[in-house]
Parts: structure tokens; sequence; C-alpha cells
């Protein structure tokens, strides 16, 4: 008798989630918190496996989050999201109760928002690839993310458009390039470029391809039109792959800028790199630009979501005059 090949040991269960996620085109960031979460609530009930568990044990876990460890309520709600995948696409376990587990109320909050005098200020205290970066986010109204990863053939300067590619929702969009940003940028991918070549004379020069694009043309990583417009200064593993390449430049960069400048201003605005975008929308809106174009140019998919920055023009968030004002 002649002994069959043993069988080899099923995939553990991080890695299941990891390899669902990566098939779903989740984000390697939604990844590694997915995962975390997921860590800690086995840890939380002494290593047990998440199939002998049940909405008493999941309820436990939320509620130690909001009581013991006073998380707000949209970390709770992303713990919950995990579980959520975890159950439905890894262990495909269909659990009615899971969808009935008490969702944490958001608390609506109004968006910090600076005054154009005070973005400017800001900004004045910018200088170079962070100022350029910045600028864009109040001028265009980009996330620092989607501003990141925007890559030489998503900016047309001839017609001063900028196309947001896999934006928040996997939704491409186009904004516009301010006239004000044509030549600085302009500066900014002869730097790039230069760069781009110093990489390809040593070997190097690749930057990575969306949803698998490297297998379907093998040389595009290399070409112009793909690279970053802000890059790494330095060359990187890509986690994913292992291939060293140069990346995009690193959000924490801008952040840590933007909070120095707005000291330097003494500004009393918590401002971050974001509320540069909460200002774009608001101050187009106080120059009297239609809501609808305003919902375009930032990629809302529905209007109620643009309707919270109205709570700063003169009339109210209604356009209701006030009858103490007539």
């Amino acid at each position: 008798m002649v002994a069959s090949p043993a069988l080899p040991p099923p995939p553990k269960l991080l890695d299941q989630v990891v390899a669902h996620l990566r098939v779903k085109h989740y984000s390697l960031r939604t990844e590694q918190v997915y995962v975390d979460w997921i860590k800690r609530f086995i840890w939380f009930h002494g290593k047990r496996h998440p199939k002998e568990l049940g909405a008493i044990e999941i309820e436990a876990f939320l509620s130690h989050l909001a009581v013991v460890r006073s998380v707000s309520a949209s970390t709770q709600n992303q713990a919950k999201s995990a579980l959520l995948f975890l159950y439905k696409e890894v262990l495909q376990v269909e659990l009615p109760w899971l969808e009935n587990v008490t969702q944490a109320k958001v608390p609506k909050r109004l968006p910090v928002v600076m005054t154009q005098n005070e973005a400017r200020a800001v900004l004045a205290r910018l200088e170079g690839t962070i100022w350029l970066c910045s600028s864009l986010l109040y001028g265009s109204g980009l996330r620092v993310m989607e501003c990141l990863r925007l890559r030489v053939k998503d900016v047309d300067v001839s017609s001063c458009e900028i196309l947001v590619r896999e934006g928040k929702g996997f939704k491409d969009r186009v904004t516009m390039l301010p006239a004000s940003l044509v030549e600085p940028l302009k500066q900014q991918l002869e730097r790039v470029k230069m760069l781009h070549n110093e990489d390809l004379a040593k070997g190097h020069g690749e930057v990575y391809m969306p949803f698998a694009l490297n297998r379907k043309y093998p040389c595009a990583g290399r070409k112009w039109g793909w690279q970053y417009i802000f890059p790494s200064r330095n060359l990187s593993v890509d986690p994913l792959s292992g291939v060293v390449r140069r990346h995009h430049a690193d959000e924490k960069t801008i952040q840590r800028a933007v909070k120095k400048a707005v000291l330097a201003a003494e500004i009393t605005t918590l401002a971050t790199p974001h509320t540069f975008r909460h200002s774009f929308a608001t101050h187009l809106l106080q120059s009297g630009y239609d809501i609808r174009t305003v919902q375009e140019l930032l990629g809302h998919s529905d209007v109620s979501t643009t309707m919270i920055y109205t709570h700063v023009l003169n009339k109210g968030g209604k356009g209701v005059v006030s009858p103490l004002d007539r």
C-alpha cells in the first residue's frame, strides 16, 4: 500500500482574513486595522476561536471598548465592521444576530473650518513640496491621500483639471487645478522627472501599479505617466510584493508640518491638513457657488453630506433669515 500524500495544513485564520481582504481590493491600511481588531477580539476572549463565540461575546467586547477603554463611537463601529467581515466573508457563518448588535451612535459634529485669511497664513508658513501639496488640499478640495497618490497622468495642466482616481468609496472625480499652482506644479514635475531618470539609471524607477496592472503591462510601472507627483525621498520595500520601489510621500510629513504652521500662525482653530478640504467647500459656498457643483468637486455621493458646510453661511444652514434681522 502506498501512503497517500499528506494534505497541507489549512491556512491560519488571520492569513485567511488577509487573503479575503485582498480579493475584495481593500486597502493595506484597512487590512492592517481589521487584522488588529480581530486579534484583539481573540485575545479578549482567552484566545478562543471565533467559531466558538457568538453574540454575547461580541457584545461584551464592544461594550468593553466603550465602557472600559472609552473609545469613540467611530472606533467601536470600526471594530464591529472588522468582526462582521470575519464572520460573513471568512468564516462564512450566517449569523443574523450580528446585524442586530447595537451600532454606536456617532455624534454629528460640525467640520472645523479656517477663514480665508487663516488658511493663507498657514500656507505662508509652509514651503517646498509641503506647501504645494497643502495648497492643492485647499485649492482643489483634495483629501491628503488623494493628493499624495496623484500620478503625472492624472493632472492636465493645459485644462487646469485634476482627475482623482479611486477616491473614497473607489470613486473617480474631476476637480480644478488652481491657475496659481500651474507653474509651481510644472517645476515639481521637472524635479520628479530628474529623480525618476536617476532611479532608472540605477535599475529602479518602478512604482506600485493597482489591480495587477503590472502583470498586464509589465513595463508600465517605469513609465513617466505613472510616477507619483509627490514621491518619497527614499526607496522602500513594498510590504505586499517585496519589490523595492519609490512610493509616494508619507502623510505624516504633511501632518506634522501643518501642525507647526498652525502654531506659528497663532491660530486657535484646531486645524489639520484635512481642514483645508473643509475650508475649500465652505469658501466656495460663501462665494455663491451651487451646492451641487461643490458636491461633485468633493466627490460626495449624497448632497446631504455637502449640506453640513452650509452652517457658516450668513443666512444659516437652511438659508433662513432670522426674524430679528428683518
